[in-house]
């Protein structure tokens, strides 16, 4: 696949000249020395027929084949275990197994829940996975090569060592190796070295993976593929160390640290405490009351739907063309107050276009555009003279006699017209004087971000390749980098957002900062730096990266610094880029975005991947992490509250030599209507707040109390139901007493102070969540409302109160609502005491 910006030119290639071991150049900086891989022939006897097919099988037999390991997503085992064999998972399968000996299979209804979440989540992440993975596979880029005498088009990672590889205009090295034909080759190293000059390339010449072909052809053989090549060297030591923060999984991860804990505590406790209170009543009713407090202890959702939740954001972000490689980098953005930009492929396309053509005396411009047109009709066109054919058309009766290509050496092209002058384009700087006071104008556009030609003319005919004398200077052709039309009302969005742009290039400073002015940044000139007179400390850095706003003349390594440099600072940093050069400083970034069009090894570290190159896409990212932090932010003080609460409970039945309050079953309903089902479409719901720090801080300040309110509105409903309702308590052993083949007491007296636990405990559970939903929308009061309506069934119909074991006698019921409702109040003067509470209220 072409890279971006670059207009693929499907000419004939060079031919191939015979092989020769020249000494090499050296290469760009901070390449190796030589590219073979260690072990590899000494020099790789290339045929100008390639290899063939048999050659090919052996290299690939021998694992000598252009293939990293750069998956997207986790295998489909990785899934399966991460989603099943979970600490929680254990402890509710074990607890479960117990429930099933004893015979009660009602109160067992939390092991189908174990299993049902458990496959949705597998189910959600390999959906995930099959799409992600097709979108890596479509965006998977190929190369020629020529086998068994044939030029053969294959995908890049089917490349083999030995390869003779054939490279056109826009095409991106896949390997390392040693130019044996070149036909007017140009390649562009800035994705090594930040330096955007093309370098031209001739038989003998070194060429290195993750380069671009900016002109010309030519062939060469692969000497080192795969881990071994130097790209793909750069993306290994990058992803090895690549780790996306996460502050919701690490809170989520710290919360069930302390409920390990705290369950390890409560276990033994249960048991003796339920031992000590309904012993009596035999061993299968003591595991009946101990698992119901236990149950209530383990945040069985919590994991499933925060995973979901990025699942589904990623899903969702695929739709828009944003392939996110790892899942918190969703989450990560919308925490980034610092976006590091580079230039080219971020705030510009990579593309030049013609912009304007200035007379510099008489002549015609009409005459000069028709010249212009006319020099610009080559076939072997460099990416300027593209630019010019794209806005000038060739004029009509123009005979090309002669011409001489452009070339980064001379930096001029020029051609002779049969009848016609001889018309010459190149740098100013070459084909001036020193005194020339056309300089000066040169200079002015140029600090504007103009790239500027000199059109000139003369009568003498074309030599060789020595510049013709005599020239008259005719115009200035002035052209710019094509700004993404994006950039602009995207840097608007995140300035609104509170976000700090740094723009880091490996371009001329001057430059950069004409195109950072072009897309809307007000940038002076003391908040321009050439990095050439920096270091490459991130200590040394921490001072100037806060004031400056463009730095110009990057080198890779001080991208990375610059990096290091903002997160020592404190920032969440973001880093956007599509070089090579660029790999590090993603690597080190809190998240690092690649173009889709840029470099392999760019896109093998970044967390998020822009398929088409839109830089527009990242408000959209946003967006998405800002509904997930929101959200699971609201789940997660479901799942505490109740955590906290059966803690209560459990404490208050071993101070008070009670029965846990609760059957298994019992919890299991609050669960689903209050936590389970409300929280699943809390966490997909839209919610479009900031990013505020301190997820786990405010979670515990509202999560704690409110499951201490809850606790206490459980014990004091059981004990008034246990005091005045219910079976006295000399004829509860006798009366109550689990049957040894299970069978549910007759007696619905002995299910009342339970039943009342369970109506004080759901009325305060609703308000939780009622006031965890605000700000009111329609959705969710209609979610409020259903889940109500499950619960009122529950206790209305027959079936359901013969399964829930429920009995509630109006007077009960009137009592049970009261304590409640004063649960409910005071959750209320929680959630308007804790900080930052309401002002963190999502949408």
């Amino acid at each position: 696949m072409p890279p971006r910006g670059v207009t693929c030119h499907r000419g004939e290639s060079g031919k191939v000249a015979p092989v020769t071991t020249p000494s090499r150049p050296p290469g760009p900086v901070g390449a190796p020395a030589d590219p073979a891989p260690a072990g590899a022939e000494p020099a790789l006897a290339t045929s100008p027929h390639g290899l063939t097919s048999a050659e090919v099988a052996q290299r690939v037999a021998r694992g000598e084949i252009n293939v990293t390991d750069n998956a997207s997503s986790r295998s489909l085992w990785a899934i399966v275990r991460t989603n099943v064999f979970t600490r929680f998972n254990a402890i509710l399968g074990a607890l479960f197994v117990l429930i099933l000996i004893t015979g009660s299979v009602a109160d067992g209804l939390f092991g189908v829940v174990l299993i049902v979440n458990s496959l949705i989540g597998i189910v959600q992440e390999y959906l995930a996975k099959r799409k992600l993975d097709r979108l890596a596979l479509l965006n998977a880029p190929t190369t020629r090569v020529v086998r068994d005498g044939e030029l053969v088009e294959i995908p890049t990672a089917q490349v083999v060592l030995g390869d003779l590889i054939e490279l056109r205009t826009g095409d991106q090295v896949p390997a390392d190796g040693t130019v044996v034909s070149s036909a007017a080759l140009e390649i562009n190293e800035s994705n090594l070295t930040g330096e955007s000059d093309a370098m031209p390339k001739a038989v003998g010449d070194p060429v290195l993976s993750g380069t671009v072909v900016v002109a010309g052809s030519g062939r060469f053989p692969a000497a080192a593929v795969g881990a071994q090549a130097y790209a793909n060297k750069i993306a290994a030591e990058a992803k090895v160390f690549t780790r996306t923060r996460s502050e919701i999984q690490s809170s989520v991860n710290t919360l069930l640290k302390y409920i390990t804990w705290i369950i390890v505590v409560a276990l033994p406790l249960q048991l003796w405490s339920q031992s000590r209170a309904i012993g009596d009543q035999g061993w299968r009713e003591v595991i009946i009351r101990s698992t119901g407090g236990l149950v209530g202890l383990v945040p069985e959702g919590l994991v499933l739907l925060t995973s979901v939740a990025f699942l589904l954001a990623a899903v969702s972000l695929t739709r828009q063309q944003v392939l996110v490689q790892e899942l918190p980098a969703v989450e990560g953005l919308a925490r980034v107050d610092v976006v590091c930009l580079d230039k080219t492929g971020t705030l510009t396309v990579g593309d030049i276009v013609f912009e304007d053509l200035l007379p510099l005396d008489v002549y015609e411009n009409g005459d000069l555009k028709d010249a212009l047109g006319a020099l610009a009709d080559d076939p072997n066109a460099n990416g300027t003279l593209q630019a010019v054919a794209h806005a000038l058309p060739a004029p009509a009766h123009w005979e090309r006699r002669d011409s001489v290509a452009f070339n980064s050496a001379r930096k001029w092209s020029a051609a002779e017209f049969a009848g016609r002058e001889t018309w010459v384009m190149g740098a100013p700087d070459v084909l001036l004087a020193e005194d020339d006071p056309i300089r000066e104008r040169v200079g002015e556009l140029a600090t504007t971000g103009r790239r500027v030609l000199l059109l000139s003319n003369t009568d003498q005919q074309l030599s060789g390749t020595e510049l013709p004398g005599g020239l008259v200077h005719r115009a200035l052709v002035v052209l710019s980098e094509q700004v993404r039309p994006d950039a602009k009302d995207t840097l608007n969005y995140f300035r609104e957002q509170g976000v700090t742009i740094k723009i880091i290039s490996g371009d001329n400073p001057t430059t950069v900062a004409a195109i950072a002015r072009r897309v809307g940044l007000d940038v002076t000139d003391e908040q321009v730096v050439d990095a050439r007179t920096l270091g490459e400390d991130p200590e040394e850095l921490r001072e100037i990266v806060e004031r400056t706003t463009v730095f110009g003349r990057v080198s890779p390594e001080q991208k990375r610094s610059l990096v290091r440099a903002l997160r020592m600072n404190g920032h969440v940093a973001a880093m956007t880029g599509d070089g090579v050069n660029d790999a590090l400083a993603l690597k080190d970034a809190d998240i690092g975005v690649a173009m889709g069009n840029g470099a392999q090894a760019t896109k093998a570290v970044a967390q998020l991947v822009l398929l088409d190159g839109k830089f527009s896409h990242l408000p959209a990212v946003l967006a998405e992490g800002r509904r997930v932090i929101g959200n699971v932010e609201r789940v997660a003080n479901l799942f505490v509250a109740k955590n906290v609460m059966s803690l209560v409970a459990i404490v208050s039945a071993a101070l008070f030599a009670l029965p846990f309050p609760f059957l298994p079953r019992h919890l299991t309903l609050v669960s689903a209507v209050t936590i389970g089902i409300p929280a699943f479409f809390l966490a997909l719901g839209p919610n479009k707040r900031r990013y505020v720090p301190g997820f786990l801080t405010r979670v515990l300040r509202f999560a704690v109390p409110a499951g201490v309110v809850a606790g206490l509105v459980v014990l004091t409903s059981y004990l008034l139901a246990r005091a005045h309702y219910g079976v006295p308590a000399e004829l509860r052993r006798a009366v109550c007493a689990l049957p040894v083949d299970g069978v549910t007491p007759e007696n619905p007296a002995c299910w009342q102070p339970s039943t009342a636990a369970t109506i004080s405990l759901l009325c305060t559970a609703f308000w939780i969540l009622v006031v965890l939903a605000r700000p009111f929308r329609p959705w969710k009061v209609a979610l409020v409302g259903t889940m109500v309506g499950v619960a009122v069934l529950a206790f209305v119909l027959p079936i359901g109160q013969r399964f829930f074991e429920f009995s509630a006698p109006l007077p009960l019921l009137g009592q049970s609502l009261l304590v409640g409702a004063g649960g409910a109040l005071l959750v209320e003067l929680v959630y308007r005491q804790a900080p930052g509470m309401r002002r963190a209220a999502g949408s």
